[in-house]
């Protein structure tokens, strides 16, 4: 699915399971993001040969990396002929799409209701008011998850985890995974309640409160911690499950 919106009205419950499956498919691999990255770093394009070499892999499995990238629109796809012109077969050259230039998470928000949650969030003593919004974003986690993964029954630990990460980033969050010893941290490079959770931190416990809403779905309970945020002067927003 090429040009995946990320940010809009509302969508329906085919709709969002549709994005979640296309970015999971272009962005999920951690191989294909660093792939990615360094197609769009290059001035005229790569070839598979390139990338190949650059990652140590098997030509054929570079080429895997980056049709799949092309085909959610990511990257465009050109032949060029060897250079000086001689005799041989073109080469397919991979760049990143136009369109893909200008890629980002914005906000799906709407900021006079993210406006007045803050407003009403500071109305409440800060304890109640951090367990308020983590349990709506728990409630909202769980019928994601009814929509991600229709019984399906519960996933492992890793696989359920990179799924959470695939919605936050089709929310807005910009989520990616990674390792950190026995634990694993969700990691949101993009935090769709803009200014509202700067001004309002207490609104952290809402993502927090999804990771915890989707696992559970998922996978089974667990205790997700947030151990930055950006809201709180960190560079970015992790949760560790």
């Amino acid at each position: 699915m090429a040009g995946v919106p990320l940010a809009g009205a509302e969508w329906s419950a085919e709709g969002f399971s549709a994005a979640v499956v296309a970015v999971t498919t272009a962005f999920g691999d951690p191989t294909r993001r660093d792939i990615y990255l360094f197609v769009r770093d290059a001035d005229r394009g790569v070839t598979a040969a390139e990338v190949a070499e650059t990652f140590a892999m098997h030509a054929n499995v570079a080429r895997h990396h980056l049709d799949k990238l092309a085909a959610g629109g990511y990257l465009d796809v050109h032949l060029e002929r060897p250079e000086g012109g001689g005799a041989g077969r073109p080469s397919k050259h991979y760049c990143v799409a136009e369109k893909a230039l200008g890629l980002e998470f914005p906000a799906r928000r709407d900021d006079l209701i993210l406006t007045l949650l803050g407003k009403a969030l500071a109305l409440v003593p800060p304890d109640q008011a951090a367990a308020m919004a983590e349990q709506v974003g728990e409630d909202y986690g769980r019928s994601l998850a009814a929509h991600m993964a229709p019984g399906e029954g519960h996933r492992s630990r890793q696989a359920a985890i990179s799924a959470v990460a695939a919605a936050l980033t089709a929310h807005g969050f910009a989520a990616h995974v990674e390792a950190r010893g026995a634990s694993i941290a969700i990691i949101n490079d993009h935090c769709p309640f803009g200014d509202t959770a700067h001004e309002h931190p207490v609104i952290c416990a809402l993502d927090r409160g999804m990771v915890r809403g989707m696992l559970a779905g998922l996978y089974g309970e667990t205790v997700p911690v947030t151990e930055s945020s950006r809201a709180m002067g960190g560079s970015a927003c992790v949760t560790a499950v």
